[in-house]
């Protein structure tokens, strides 16, 4: 009889487990955007748009969304789908997280979901807010080394901790150094992107909001688990920002044809460039370090590399 343990197994009660969690963070993400509430006020959901308290089975992951036909059942106003699909995407990053999670690794498992939480919340939050949450990333940068401390597995890969446990198993000391470089490394780079950029071309380029995030990400993946994060982040916003400008520019284009205006494509390139060039920065951050999180491997660095 195979034990509840075993990974096939922990995978589908992570996932489970990671429904209920997606639901409360889109409470957190909700109410982030209302000043002077937090996620236990008031102590029952309720409908945004009526007040109406929600009962134990309108608040069923997934479920009663669809049993509520997408609509509140006090003002029928419509629930939008950002909801089932955050509680998806979080059971779907649970599942992932206990796969790609060594087996027997509970303690470090454990650090993985609370962080891949923390960037899910700072996701959702950045597309919504343009800001990330300082309770994700400088609870992050606190967070980060005393997790190192408890559990040294979490930098096995980081080659700071590597070297300073001459080749050993990584020691408590070595693990939390890793992570306090890794934090220097991801917030300084940044850092300097943001003051080459402000030079180059007179304003921002880079929310400070972005600099504590990959310093608080730094800390969990060490200072070469940075590099990669940034470049992955990097690539990711690179291909949605094109896709972007892109967007806006048929937008534009179909405009000016059902309103018969006549204007150059370099008039609607301009346009589309104002209209799109807000991008959050924050979700590739997010994406970058998740992925450098659970699937940092040597061999994994040389490929990307292509060493």
């Amino acid at each position: 009889m195979s034990s509840p343990f075993d990974p096939a197994y922990l995978q589908i009660i992570a996932a489970v487990f990671g429904l209920f969690i997606g639901s409360f963070l889109c409470v957190v993400v909700h109410r982030y955007q209302i000043p002077g509430q937090t996620p236990s006020h008031p102590k029952r959901s309720s409908c945004p748009e009526c007040g109406h308290f929600l009962s134990w089975w309108e608040n069923i992951p997934v479920l009663s969304w669809v049993a509520l036909r997408r609509r509140c059942r006090a003002c029928h106003v419509l629930i939008p789908a950002r909801y089932p699909l955050m509680e998806l995407l979080t059971a779907l990053v649970w599942w992932v997280a206990v796969g790609a999670t060594a087996e027997g690794e509970y303690l470090l498992l454990g650090v993985h979901l609370l962080v891949l939480s923390a960037l899910l919340t700072a996701t959702f939050v950045d597309l919504d807010c343009y800001e990330i949450p300082d309770s994700v990333s400088i609870g992050g940068m606190v967070l980060a080394p005393i997790a190192a401390c408890a559990v040294p597995a979490l930098h096995q890969y980081t080659w700071v901790a590597q070297w300073l446990s001459d080749g050993t198993e990584i020691t408590r000391g070595a693990s939390v150094a890793a992570s306090l470089i890794g934090m220097a490394a991801g917030g300084g780079i940044l850092i300097m992107v943001s003051r080459l950029g402000s030079r180059a071309f007179g304003q921002d380029a880079m929310g400070f909001g972005d600099v504590k995030l990959l310093a608080a990400g730094g800390g969990f993946i060490g200072p070469g688990g940075v590099l990669v994060a940034l470049l992955l982040g990097s690539v990711t916003a690179s291909v949605v920002g094109v896709s972007n400008l892109l967007r806006f520019y048929c937008l534009v284009r179909g405009r000016d044809r059902t309103r018969g205006r006549r204007r150059g494509r370099a008039s609607a390139w301009r346009t589309a460039r104002v209209a799109g060039q807000y991008l959050p920065f924050g979700p590739h951050l997010a994406l970058g370090v998740a992925l450098v999180m659970l699937f940092w491997e040597p061999y994994l660095v040389d490929w990307f590399l292509g060493t």
